[in-house]
C-alpha cells in the first residue's frame, strides 16, 4: 500500500508500540513524524523526531502551533503515561498528570489536525485506548478514567467529522509484549495474565502496528467512532 503524499504524526514513537506503528507507517509509504520526552531519542529510521514534552504546557502549545503549519493526514495519538493506586490515596496531581498526558494532550493534537483535514476532505485519527479504556480493575481509576474519557471523545470527534472524510478511531491494545511489560510483570506475572488470555499469549507491537495501519488507509472507507479492542479475546471473556 502506497500513500507517499499523506503525512502522518504517532506521538511516543520512541519505544514500543509507538516505535513499531511509525515503523509500519514508513514502510507503508507515509512522511513520518514522530514524538518523544528527550531532546535526543532514538526513533525509526525514515521518521523525523520533535522532542516535547506533554506535561509541559508551553512544549505542548508549541507542538500544536508547528502541527497547525504542517499538512497532517493522519494522527496517531500513541503517547501515554500511567500509575497504579488505590483510589482513596490518588494524588490529585498524578491524577490531573495522566489526564494531561493521556486526554487532554489527544484533544489539543485533534483540533490542531482537523481544519486541514477538513481543507482536504480526507483525514485519519487513531487515538491509543487501553482494555482499561473497555473494562476497568482496581487500582486502574486514574489510568481508566483517561482512557474512558479518549474513547468517548474519539466517538464524539467521529460524529462531527466523519461527513468531512475524516475517520476517526479508538484502537485498545491489551497485554502487549514489550520492554516495559516484561519489566512491569516478570515472569511469574506474565505467566498468570496469560491463563486469563483466550489465546494464552500476549499480544506483538507489530499486531498492534498492523491495525493501526489498515485504520489510517485509504482501504478503510466505513470504520468511524470504534474503539476495537485488540487483546487476544482478553476484554470478552
Amino acid at each position: 500500500m502506497s500513500q507517499n503524499k499523506y503525512r502522518a504524526v504517532v506521538t511516543g514513537g520512541t519505544r514500543g508500540i509507538g516505535f513499531a506503528i511509525a515503523e509500519r507507517l514508513v514502510k507503508d509509504g507515509l512522511e513520518v513524524i514522530t514524538t518523544g520526552t528527550k531532546k535526543d531519542a532514538s526513533h525509526p529510521d525514515g521518521t523525523s523526531y520533535y522532542h516535547v514534552d506533554f506535561l509541559n504546557n508551553d512544549s505542548v502549545v508549541d507542538f500544536v502551533e508547528f502541527l497547525k503549519k504542517q499538512q497532517v493526514d493522519v494522527l496517531v495519538n500513541n503517547a501515554g503515561i500511567n500509575k497504579i493506586g488505590e483510589f482513596a490515596s490518588i494524588d490529585i496531581e498524578d491524577f490531573d498528570q495522566i489526564l494531561r498526558v493521556n486526554l487532554r494532550t489527544p484533544f489539543q493534537l485533534c483540533q490542531a489536525v482537523i481544519p486541514n483535514m477538513k481543507e482536504n476532505n480526507w483525514g485519519r485519527i487513531v487515538n491509543l485506548t487501553s482494555i482499561f479504556g473497555n473494562i476497568s480493575k482496581e487500582y486502574r481509576a486514574s489510568y481508566s478514567s483517561s482512557k474512558f474519557g479518549l474513547d468517548g471523545m474519539t466517538a464524539a470527534l467521529s460524529a462531527e467529522v466523519s461527513e468531512f472524510g475524516i475517520l476517526a478511531n479508538s484502537a485498545g491494545p491489551g497485554f502487549i509484549d514489550t520492554e516495559l511489560t516484561r519489566s512491569v510483570l516478570g515472569d511469574r506475572g506474565i505467566a498468570e495474565i496469560k491463563k486469563g488470555i483466550p489465546m494464552k499469549r500476549l499480544g506483538r507491537i507489530d499486531e498492534i502496528a498492523s491495525l493501526v495501519s489498515w485504520l489510517v488507509s485509504k482501504e478503510n472507507t466505513y470504520i468511524s467512532g470504534q474503539n476495537i479492542m485488540i487483546d487476544g479475546g482478553f476484554s470478552r471473556v
